[in-house]
Protein backbone atom coordinates (compact mmCIF):
# COMPACT_ATOMS: atom_id res chain seq x y z
CA UNK A 1 0.00 0.00 0.00
CA UNK A 2 1.21 3.50 -0.88
CA UNK A 3 1.07 5.82 2.12
CA UNK A 4 0.52 9.56 1.75
CA UNK A 5 0.44 10.57 5.37
CA UNK A 6 -0.80 13.95 6.52
CA UNK A 7 1.62 16.22 8.38
CA UNK A 8 -0.11 15.41 11.68
CA UNK A 9 0.19 11.70 10.93
CA UNK A 10 3.91 11.97 10.24
CA UNK A 11 4.42 13.86 13.50
CA UNK A 12 2.34 11.30 15.38
CA UNK A 13 4.61 8.53 14.12
CA UNK A 14 7.70 10.25 15.50
CA UNK A 15 8.86 8.51 18.65
CA UNK A 16 5.97 6.05 18.55
CA UNK A 17 6.31 3.73 21.58
CA UNK A 18 9.90 4.98 22.05
CA UNK A 19 11.03 5.13 25.67
CA UNK A 20 13.48 7.86 24.67
CA UNK A 21 10.41 10.14 24.65
CA UNK A 22 9.85 9.75 28.41
CA UNK A 23 10.02 12.97 30.42
CA UNK A 24 10.52 13.55 34.14
CA UNK A 25 7.09 15.07 34.76
CA UNK A 26 5.39 11.77 34.03
CA UNK A 27 6.96 10.17 37.13
CA UNK A 28 5.14 12.29 39.76
CA UNK A 29 2.00 12.29 37.61
CA UNK A 30 2.05 8.50 37.48
CA UNK A 31 2.62 8.30 41.24
CA UNK A 32 -0.36 10.58 41.91
CA UNK A 33 -2.65 8.39 39.81
CA UNK A 34 -1.27 5.19 41.35
CA UNK A 35 -1.75 6.64 44.84
CA UNK A 36 -5.39 7.49 44.12
CA UNK A 37 -6.05 4.05 42.68
CA UNK A 38 -4.25 2.39 45.60
CA UNK A 39 -6.55 4.20 48.04
CA UNK A 40 -9.54 3.08 46.00
CA UNK A 41 -8.34 -0.53 46.03
CA UNK A 42 -7.82 -0.32 49.80
CA UNK A 43 -11.38 0.95 50.21
CA UNK A 44 -12.71 -1.78 47.93
CA UNK A 45 -10.96 -4.44 50.00
CA UNK A 46 -12.54 -3.06 53.15
CA UNK A 47 -16.07 -2.77 51.75
CA UNK A 48 -16.09 -5.58 49.21
CA UNK A 49 -17.33 -3.07 46.60
CA UNK A 50 -15.06 -3.26 43.56
CA UNK A 51 -17.30 -1.20 41.31
CA UNK A 52 -15.03 1.90 41.38
CA UNK A 53 -12.07 -0.10 40.07
CA UNK A 54 -14.23 -1.89 37.52
CA UNK A 55 -15.56 1.48 36.35
CA UNK A 56 -11.99 2.59 35.69
CA UNK A 57 -11.26 -0.61 33.79
CA UNK A 58 -14.42 -0.28 31.69
CA UNK A 59 -13.64 3.30 30.70
CA UNK A 60 -10.00 2.65 29.82
CA UNK A 61 -11.01 -0.53 27.98
CA UNK A 62 -13.51 1.40 25.87
CA UNK A 63 -10.86 4.00 25.10
CA UNK A 64 -8.45 1.18 24.21
CA UNK A 65 -11.02 -0.13 21.73
CA UNK A 66 -11.52 3.34 20.24
CA UNK A 67 -7.81 3.85 19.81
CA UNK A 68 -7.50 0.43 18.22
CA UNK A 69 -10.09 0.98 15.50
CA UNK A 70 -8.65 4.47 15.03
CA UNK A 71 -5.28 2.82 14.37
CA UNK A 72 -6.87 0.48 11.85
CA UNK A 73 -8.29 3.49 10.02
CA UNK A 74 -4.80 5.01 10.03
CA UNK A 75 -3.25 1.99 8.35
CA UNK A 76 -6.05 1.09 5.94
CA UNK A 77 -6.54 4.67 4.77
CA UNK A 78 -2.83 5.14 4.11
CA UNK A 79 -3.39 8.77 5.07
CA UNK A 80 -4.55 9.46 8.61
CA UNK A 81 -6.37 8.13 11.61
CA UNK A 82 -9.68 9.75 12.47
CA UNK A 83 -7.79 11.64 15.20
CA UNK A 84 -4.09 11.97 15.92
CA UNK A 85 -2.14 13.42 18.85
CA UNK A 86 1.00 14.79 17.23
CA UNK A 87 1.97 17.11 20.08
CA UNK A 88 4.64 16.72 22.71
CA UNK A 89 4.18 13.74 25.05
CA UNK A 90 6.05 11.59 27.54
CA UNK A 91 5.05 8.43 25.65
CA UNK A 92 3.03 8.02 22.46
CA UNK A 93 1.32 4.63 22.61
CA UNK A 94 -0.68 4.87 19.37
CA UNK A 95 -0.91 7.72 16.86
CA UNK A 96 -3.97 9.00 18.69
CA UNK A 97 -3.18 7.85 22.23
CA UNK A 98 -0.56 8.88 24.75
CA UNK A 99 0.30 8.22 28.37
CA UNK A 100 -1.22 11.52 29.50
CA UNK A 101 -4.60 10.54 28.04
CA UNK A 102 -4.48 7.11 29.68
CA UNK A 103 -3.72 8.54 33.13
CA UNK A 104 -6.38 11.22 32.75
CA UNK A 105 -9.03 8.67 31.80
CA UNK A 106 -8.06 6.44 34.74
CA UNK A 107 -9.14 9.32 36.97
CA UNK A 108 -12.12 10.12 34.75
CA UNK A 109 -13.56 6.67 35.49
CA UNK A 110 -13.37 7.33 39.22
CA UNK A 111 -14.83 10.81 38.86
CA UNK A 112 -17.80 9.40 36.97
CA UNK A 113 -18.42 6.60 39.46
CA UNK A 114 -18.24 8.86 42.51
CA UNK A 115 -20.56 11.40 40.87
CA UNK A 116 -23.41 8.89 40.75
CA UNK A 117 -26.01 9.28 43.48
CA UNK A 118 -26.44 6.44 46.01
CA UNK A 119 -30.12 6.21 45.08
CA UNK A 120 -30.01 4.95 41.51
CA UNK A 121 -33.69 5.79 41.02
CA UNK A 122 -33.23 9.45 41.88
CA UNK A 123 -33.65 11.71 38.88
CA UNK A 124 -31.93 14.90 37.78
CA UNK A 125 -33.79 17.11 35.28
CA UNK A 126 -36.20 14.25 34.72
CA UNK A 127 -33.50 11.69 33.89
CA UNK A 128 -32.25 8.81 36.06
CA UNK A 129 -29.11 10.24 37.63
CA UNK A 130 -26.84 7.63 36.03
CA UNK A 131 -27.91 8.66 32.54
CA UNK A 132 -27.86 12.33 33.40
CA UNK A 133 -24.22 12.03 34.44
CA UNK A 134 -23.43 9.87 31.40
CA UNK A 135 -24.68 12.67 29.16
CA UNK A 136 -23.07 15.38 31.28
CA UNK A 137 -19.60 13.84 31.30
CA UNK A 138 -19.77 12.89 27.62
CA UNK A 139 -20.60 16.51 26.79
CA UNK A 140 -17.77 17.69 29.05
CA UNK A 141 -15.35 15.33 27.29
CA UNK A 142 -16.43 16.64 23.88
CA UNK A 143 -15.89 20.23 25.03
CA UNK A 144 -12.38 19.36 26.24
CA UNK A 145 -11.69 17.62 22.93
CA UNK A 146 -12.83 20.69 20.98
CA UNK A 147 -10.45 22.85 23.03
CA UNK A 148 -7.58 20.41 22.43
CA UNK A 149 -8.41 20.41 18.72
CA UNK A 150 -8.25 24.19 18.58
CA UNK A 151 -4.90 24.00 20.35
CA UNK A 152 -3.74 21.52 17.66
CA UNK A 153 -2.92 18.94 20.32
CA UNK A 154 -5.68 16.69 18.96
CA UNK A 155 -6.07 16.76 15.18
CA UNK A 156 -9.24 15.67 13.37
CA UNK A 157 -8.74 14.75 9.74
CA UNK A 158 -12.13 13.74 8.36
CA UNK A 159 -15.10 16.04 7.80
CA UNK A 160 -17.52 13.59 9.44
CA UNK A 161 -15.53 13.71 12.69
CA UNK A 162 -15.32 17.42 13.36
CA UNK A 163 -17.09 20.21 15.20
CA UNK A 164 -20.14 20.18 12.94
CA UNK A 165 -23.79 19.11 13.10
CA UNK A 166 -22.96 15.55 12.04
CA UNK A 167 -19.48 15.12 13.41
CA UNK A 168 -20.05 16.38 16.92
CA UNK A 169 -22.74 13.75 17.49
CA UNK A 170 -20.35 11.00 16.41
CA UNK A 171 -17.73 12.30 18.82
CA UNK A 172 -20.35 12.44 21.57
CA UNK A 173 -21.81 8.96 21.03
CA UNK A 174 -18.93 6.89 19.65
CA UNK A 175 -16.18 8.89 21.29
CA UNK A 176 -17.52 9.04 24.82
CA UNK A 177 -21.15 8.41 25.69
CA UNK A 178 -21.05 4.63 25.25
CA UNK A 179 -18.16 4.46 27.75
CA UNK A 180 -20.40 5.70 30.53
CA UNK A 181 -23.31 3.61 29.25
CA UNK A 182 -21.08 0.53 29.54
CA UNK A 183 -20.15 1.51 33.10
CA UNK A 184 -23.86 1.75 33.90
CA UNK A 185 -24.46 -1.67 32.36
CA UNK A 186 -21.60 -3.13 34.40
CA UNK A 187 -23.01 -1.62 37.60
CA UNK A 188 -26.38 -3.29 36.92
CA UNK A 189 -24.88 -6.76 36.64
CA UNK A 190 -25.65 -8.80 39.73
CA UNK A 191 -22.57 -10.95 40.24
CA UNK A 192 -18.85 -10.23 40.28
CA UNK A 193 -18.37 -13.07 37.80
CA UNK A 194 -20.62 -11.42 35.24
CA UNK A 195 -18.95 -8.06 35.81
CA UNK A 196 -15.50 -9.56 35.23
CA UNK A 197 -16.70 -11.32 32.09
CA UNK A 198 -18.16 -8.04 30.83
CA UNK A 199 -14.89 -6.20 31.46
CA UNK A 200 -12.92 -9.07 29.94
CA UNK A 201 -14.87 -8.94 26.69
CA UNK A 202 -14.26 -5.19 26.42
CA UNK A 203 -10.51 -5.84 26.51
CA UNK A 204 -10.53 -9.06 24.48
CA UNK A 205 -11.68 -7.34 21.28
CA UNK A 206 -8.96 -4.65 21.06
CA UNK A 207 -6.29 -7.06 22.28
CA UNK A 208 -7.17 -9.47 19.46
CA UNK A 209 -7.22 -6.66 16.89
CA UNK A 210 -3.85 -5.33 18.07
CA UNK A 211 -2.20 -8.75 18.15
CA UNK A 212 -3.44 -9.30 14.61
CA UNK A 213 -2.41 -5.87 13.31
CA UNK A 214 0.77 -5.10 15.22
CA UNK A 215 2.03 -8.57 16.05
CA UNK A 216 1.07 -10.63 13.02
CA UNK A 217 0.59 -8.19 10.15
CA UNK A 218 3.32 -5.83 11.34
CA UNK A 219 1.27 -2.67 10.92
CA UNK A 220 2.41 0.56 12.51
CA UNK A 221 -0.04 2.81 14.31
Amino acid sequence: MFFTYTEASRKALEGLRAFSMIKWYIVPLLLVVVYILTREIKESRATGNWDPILAVLVLIGCDFFNETWNGWVFHLSGRSAVWTTPGDTALRVFVGWNIEIILAFALFGLIYYHSLLPDRERKILGLPNRWFFAIFFAVLAVIIEVVLNHGKLLVWEYSWWKFSIGGIWLIFIIGYFYWFAFINIMLDLKSMKNKLIFVGVIYAVPIFLNVLALGILGWRY
